[in-house]
């Protein structure tokens, strides 16, 4: 190779977290009111009374959704959600959003009207305002960039970066459904490809179906954590499964952890499913992603606060980071966690 030729890596070598360390590693912050930059749900901007909490996410058609089986108003809903989650994720409030989208020939006024309906609801659903974005054309499909603006008291933020030894994870809800629902939509999509005249079998999976197409973030569980007086000492939503999640948290704060497998929450609705599709749902709740549910970290003092709310299931706790990420089966054996949920940019395997 001659010295003046560099040598191009495909983005899929580094994934999408390892490219978002390498194209952020010397970006510098000027401000001294930016708390929190770039490695956690979002942003942290000092205001002095407040702080602004603020977090993107991008939606592309044939990415992170198929039309094929979502309804556009779904899809407008779901939209405003992935980001109200990483706004709760802070322990902090949603107030407003931009909406930005890309639209291609296909789409008709009536179209994005549907999305807009979608996104409308969500607003109003979470008192949260839209105040502005930006529409383009796009040659490929449809594109939705959301950006959510939150607010909170800088001293009740929570970050990712600060769990500590001894702490108890915990995780809200139950984890894999979303996966099962996309399997059984993925499943029917098929099924019609070869079959154009056929109607999709639904009918009993309103569960599953209703997690990945119409998820709701865990607002309540915010609101709760007021009401009994915790503050959690780490938090992340779980949009990438519950392994990479608990991986963040562990690479941040420097930190391991231990993990039961009978104590992660799993509908039995995502047992039935992955009877019928041959997938255990261990592996639907660890590695599936797009749950939004909350994982999170409590001083052990606190556990005794937590007891009687159902939503919320210590699963483990935080160890020396020497003894790394590990799940305890149900038969004791120790296995070490991988990071392997859900990631667009990685090549498949």
């Amino acid at each position: 190779m001659k010295k003046d030729e560099k040598k191009h890596r495909n983005i899929s070598e580094l994934g999408e977290f390892g490219l978002i360390d390498h194209i952020t590693k010397n970006v510098k912050i000027n401000h001294k009111n930016t708390i929190k930059g770039i490695g956690d749900d979002a942003a942290v901007i000092d205001y002095g009374n407040v702080c602004s909490v603020v977090t993107t996410d991008l939606l592309v058609e044939g990415i992170h959704f198929n039309l094929i089986y979502t309804p556009l108003k779904h899809l407008g809903y779901k939209s405003v959600v992935v980001n109200l989650s990483d706004i709760y994720a802070m322990n902090a409030t949603p107030k407003q959003i931009t909406v930005s989208i890309a639209i291609s020939a296909k789409f008709t006024v009536e179209h994005i009207e549907q999305i807009y309906e979608g996104i409308n609801l969500a607003c109003q659903h979470y008192n949260v305002d839209l105040v502005g974005g930006d529409t383009s054309s796009s040659l490929t499909g449809l594109s939705i960039s959301i950006t959510a603006i939150g607010e909170s008291k800088k001293e009740d933020i929570v970050y990712r970066n600060t769990a500590k030894k001894n702490d108890i994870l915990c995780v809200t809800g139950n984890l894999g459904a979303a996966y099962m629902g996309l399997q059984l939509l993925e499943r029917e999509k098929e099924i019609f490809k070869a079959n154009p005249g056929t109607q999709p079998s639904l009918e009993g999976y309103d569960y599953i179906l209703q997690r990945q197409l119409k998820p709701e973030a865990r607002e309540d569980i915010i609101s709760l954590f007021d009401e009994i007086g915790i503050k959690p000492t780490s938090m992340i939503d779980i949009s990438d499964g519950l392994s990479s999640e608990i991986m963040h948290i562990c690479k941040k704060s420097d930190v391991g952890c231990k993990i039961f497998q009978d104590k992660i929450p799993i509908d039995l609705n995502t047992e039935k499913m992955g009877k019928e599709f041959n997938i255990e749902p261990l592996i639907a709740a660890l590695n599936g992603g797009e749950d939004y549910e909350l994982l999170f970290t409590i001083d052990i003092n606190d556990l005794e606060k937590i007891k009687d709310y159902k939503m919320i299931h210590p699963i483990g706790h935080i160890a020396d980071k020497e003894h790394g990420a590990v799940m305890i089966t149900n038969s004791g054996q120790s296995i070490e966690l991988q990071a392997q949920g859900w990631n667009q940019l990685k090549d498949e395997e």
